[in-house]
This record gives structure tokens, C-alpha cells and sequence, in this order.
């Protein structure tokens, strides 16, 4: 099992549109990916409706974790995601 802390750069948070991008990224990968928020909200980075429960502002920090085979290249490859932007 691996996790990060990452802090949300896009301006609007995780609204539809990012947070359609999150999901799409993380199932491509096999791991279990989730990722909890400062007020402890587990979101199943693969549930667009479980990402956008979790109302994560723009400037909040959300831990992810990825546990499964490919999780080394899963947890990368949200953190970059989400450091770009998640395509805004």
C-alpha cells in the first residue's frame, strides 16, 4: 500500500468535470485507489458520485492511497493528474 498528501490546484475543486477526470485515470489501473479528506471522508477514486461526495475545495488536501499490483504507477499518475489541473 502506497499514499500521498496532495494539494486540489484546480480552481473550482472537484466538480464534475474534474472529478470525471480523476475516476477516468484512476480505473485504468487494477489497485484499489481512495482517498480520504481533512474531514475524514473515504472517497473511492473510481465512483465519480463518491469523489463528489467528498466537496474537496480548491486548495484542500486529500490523502490517496493506492493498494494492488500497479499501485507504484496508479498513486504517480493521480498525483500528476491532480497537479496539472485534472484538465482545467
Amino acid at each position: 500500500m502506497v499514499s500521498k498528501k496532495v494539494k486540489i490546484a484546480n480552481a473550482t475543486g472537484l466538480h464534475l468535470r474534474p472529478a470525471g477526470v480523476l475516476c477516468e485515470t484512476a480505473m485504468k489501473y487494477k489497485s484499489k485507489i481512495c482517498f480520504n479528506t481533512d474531514n475524514h471522508y473515504e472517497a473511492n477514486a473510481k465512483s465519480v458520485l463518491s469523489v463528489l461526495g467528498a466537496c474537496v475545495k480548491s486548495g484542500e488536501e486529500i490523502v490517496i492511497t493506492c493498494e494492488g499490483d500497479d499501485e507504484e504507477e496508479a498513486l504517480a499518475k493521480l498525483v500528476e493528474a491532480i497537479e496539472s489541473g485534472l484538465g482545467e
